[in-house]
């Protein structure tokens, strides 16, 4: 599980490289878990939130560019 305050701290492109990460890791995960079944399915579900939180951070920083721009 990634933790918010590492997330933060990490830069944009750092942050970008990191969701295509976890989404091919999510991926490959799902894929198995249809396949063959995984040992802790719950896996599954921390991967998803873990994408969340660094799609969350995106959209924020994003949002905080565009408002710096407005004002």
């Amino acid at each position: 599980m990634i933790e918010m305050n590492e997330i933060r701290q990490m830069s944009d492109k750092d942050l970008a490289e990191r969701i295509v990460v976890e989404r091919e890791a999510y991926t490959k995960l799902r894929f198995n878990h249809t396949i063959a079944g995984l040992e802790t399915p719950t896996i599954l579900k921390i991967k998803k939130r873990d994408i969340a939180r660094l799609l969350t951070e995106q959209t924020s920083r994003s949002n905080a560019k565009v408002d710096s721009t407005n004002a």
